[in-house]
């Protein structure tokens, strides 16, 4: 957990110093990658608010996902993902969002959609369409989680110049 407060500080560092924002979308990690973001020292200039979706219910009520998205593509997948991510940004006045979804396991998981599959989705406010990510981590329920919250914490650290065309 320590490598990961690190890391978040330089989030919290880098975002500070471009005077940006970061709204978080959580299914899978239950809110972990918010709370090592707001572990860090002067985090609540970069932290705007952090929504913890874990139900189909709650992605479609706070964050509008539509449900044809998830009927469609299932809860765990790059459109969910997406949607995520842009619902976190229309609903709150940052300017980054990253949303995460997938399957921590042990159980869960399918031939499909194994347990560690795990999307992130980074979305920029006028930055076009979202980032998304794809990856089957390995190891327990607590590897998993840790695996994704690294991962999105470095999206939010290396965030792509051409993403940010936030205007003038």
């Amino acid at each position: 957990m320590d490598e990961l407060i690190l890391l978040a500080e330089q989030v919290v560092v880098a975002q500070t110093r471009a005077g940006r924002r970061i709204v978080t979308a959580e299914s899978c990690t239950g809110g972990l990658i918010a709370a090592c973001l707001t572990a860090v020292a002067g985090a609540s200039v970069v932290v705007e608010r952090g929504y913890v979706t874990y139900s189909n219910q709650a992605k479609e009520q706070d964050l509008g996902v539509p449900p044809e998205t998830l009927a469609a593509y299932g809860a765990v997948s790059a459109e969910t993902a997406a949607a995520m991510a842009l619902g976190a940004l229309n609903r709150s006045p940052a300017e980054l969002a990253v949303a995460v979804t997938g399957i921590a396991g042990p159980g869960g998981g399918s031939l499909e959609k194994p347990a560690g599959l795990v999307y992130l989705a980074l979305a920029c406010r006028d930055g076009g369409a979202p980032q998304v990510e794809r990856h089957l981590f390995a190891g327990d329920r607590a590897a998993v989680r840790s695996a994704t919250v690294r991962r999105a914490l470095e999206l939010l650290l290396f965030v792509s110049p051409a993403a940010l065309d936030l205007g003038p």
